[in-house]
């Protein structure tokens, strides 16, 4: 029996897929492993990598925070934001990176500082799932119904 799983930003709706198998979720108290026929759950991420398997494929995601609903037959993950890992350009992450660092480092007013805080932890995820996701063996992506082209 395979599991529903959906990924919803506030932006739009990034996944749909029908037949997973597993879903990886970054939860607050720890990673959960969450399989088909799971107890139903509501609980709220942590900023992490989100995994999804089917078969030998996987599909990765940079979540920012949310919620999670898990039922026995589907998991919906509510991110506050997420970015697929797969479509993350290292070389613009990482120049964000190091502009959010510069302007930490120079001491940037009050009211600004935390808004480059948690620029420079956003970029620091996403270059560290990314690099961790790529270096993983295997790389085969799942092509979801959200890939597929408009059938009119």
């Amino acid at each position: 029996m395979p599991i529903h799983v959906e990924v919803v930003s506030q932006e739009r709706k990034l996944f749909d897929e029908p037949n997973a198998d597993m879903v990886i979720v970054p939860g607050v108290e720890g990673v959960l492993g969450i399989l088909p026929r799971h107890t139903p759950l509501l609980t709220t991420m942590a900023f992490g990598e989100l995994r999804i398997k089917k078969g030998g494929a996987e599909e990765s995601f940079i979540i920012y925070g949310g919620v999670v609903e898990v039922r026995p037959d589907k998991v919906v993950v509510l991110a506050d934001a997420a970015d697929f890992t797969a479509d993350v350009n290292l070389a613009e992450i990482e120049a964000a990176r190091e502009r959010a660092r510069k302007v930490l480092d120079e001491g940037p007013p009050p009211e600004e500082h935390a808004h480059y805080a948690a620029e420079l932890r956003r970029a620091e995820l996403a270059i560290n799932v990314a690099r961790k996701t790529r270096s993983r063996a295997g790389g085969v992506r799942i092509v979801s119904q959200m890939d597929e082209p408009d059938k009119k």
